[in-house]
C-alpha cells in the first residue's frame, strides 16, 4: 500500500481525504454510517461567534449537475461548540478542523481565540466568503485587502494551523491566495461555491428564499481544478482542493494540479460512504501506477 500521509503545515493527516464543511455536520451525525477514524479529517460545519438562525426555507435546490444552497451558516455559536460538541469529538481518532465565519475581522478573531483553547483541535478553516458588514455587504474573500485583514486579525491570536477557504467569485484568485499567505496562512482550501440561481417557471419566482445561492457538485469541478492549478503555481503553502470531487479519479486530478489534500462535499449527500471509497480508490490507483507515496504525484502537471 502507498503512503497516504500528508501534512498541512503542522497538521498531520493519515490520508488526504477529508469532508467539506457544511456537508458532513460535525461528523457525529454520520458516525453510524461511516467509520470516521478512517477519514483523514473532518471540516465541521460553519461556526460563528454568536448563534445564527440561517436563511428562510427553501434553501437547498438540486440542479442537473449539482446543488444550490443558501443555508446561511445556521449554527449555535462557538461557545455551544466548545461546551457541547467538542467533548463528543475530542476522543475520535481523526483530525477535526473547525470552519470559522464572521462579520468582521474582530468576530473572526474572537471565535478563533476560543477554538485555540481546545487541545484536540489542531486547525481552523477561515471561510472568507461571508458578508463584510463594515464594507456594505462585500465578501471579504473577493479582495486582497479584505482577505488579508481577516487572516492578519486571526493570526495574531491563533497559534495552530490556519487554513483559509477561498472564494471562486473573483477575477484573480492567485492574488488573493498570495495576500493570505503573506499574512501568515498555513494552507488554503479552494474552491468555495460559485454563485448561481434557479427559477421556478410555473410560479415565476426564484427557487431559493434569497434568490441566489452557492453552486456545488460536479458542475464546478473544471473551474475548481483550474483554480487549484493557478494557486499552486503562485504560493508555497499547501492547498486542499475541493469542488465536484466524487471519485478517486477526480481526486487524482486535483493532486496532479497541485493539491496536497482534498475535501469531498456534495457527494456526501448522494453516498455517505463516498469519502471512504475515494480513499481506497486513491490507494489502488497509486499501487497500480507504481507510486510508493501520494507525494509522488502532487503538482506533477507543468
Amino acid at each position: 500500500m502507498a503512503n497516504l500521509n500528508v501534512n498541512i503545515s503542522s497538521l498531520s493527516l493519515k490520508n488526504p481525504v477529508t469532508t467539506a464543511s457544511g456537508t458532513f455536520g460535525y461528523g457525529l451525525e454520520y458516525a453510524d454510517l461511516v467509520p470516521l477514524e478512517e477519514l483523514g479529517g473532518i471540516f465541521v460545519k460553519g461556526t460563528t461567534l454568536y448563534a445564527r438562525e440561517g436563511n428562510d426555507y427553501p434553501r437547498m435546490v438540486e440542479t442537473k449537475h449539482g446543488m444550490l444552497n443558501c443555508v446561511g451558516l445556521q449554527n449555535k455559536g462557538v461557545d455551544y461548540f466548545c461546551d457541547h460538541i467538542y467533548p463528543e469529538l475530542k476522543d475520535i481518532n481523526t483530525q477535526f478542523i473547525v470552519n470559522v465565519s464572521g462579520s468582521s475581522p474582530e468576530t473572526y478573531a474572537e471565535a478563533s481565540k476560543k477554538i485555540n483553547e481546545l487541545k484536540q483541535i489542531s486547525a481552523i478553516e477561515l471561510n472568507i466568503s461571508c458578508p463584510n458588514v463594515k464594507e456594505g455587504g462585500m465578501a471579504f474573500g473577493v479582495t486582497c485587502f479584505g482577505a488579508a485583514a481577516v487572516v492578519k486579525a486571526v493570526r495574531a491570536c491563533y497559534d495552530k494551523t490556519l487554513i483559509v477557504k477561498l472564494s471562486p467569485n473573483v477575477t484573480d484568485i492567485a492574488s488573493i491566495a498570495l495576500a493570505c499567505e503573506d499574512e501568515g496562512a498555513d494552507g488554503l482550501s479552494l474552491i468555495n461555491t460559485l454563485m448561481g440561481m434557479a427559477i421556478d417557471i410555473e410560479r415565476r419566482c426564484p427557487k431559493l428564499s434569497i434568490r441566489t445561492g452557492g453552486l456545488s457538485g460536479p458542475a464546478i469541478k473544471p473551474v475548481a481544478l483550474r483554480m487549484v492549478y493557478d494557486v499552486a503555481k503562485a504560493v508555497k503553502i499547501p492547498i486542499i482542493g475541493l469542488g465536484g470531487i466524487s471519485t478517486a479519479e477526480d481526486a487524482i486530478e486535483f493532486f496532479m494540479a497541485g493539491a496536497t489534500a482534498i475535501q469531498i462535499g456534495t457527494a456526501n449527500f448522494v453516498d455517505p460512504m463516498v469519502s471512504i471509497k475515494v480513499c481506497k480508490g486513491i490507494n489502488k490507483w497509486l499501487d497500480n501506477h507504481g507510486c510508493k507515496a501520494l507525494t509522488d504525484i502532487i503538482g506533477c502537471i507543468d
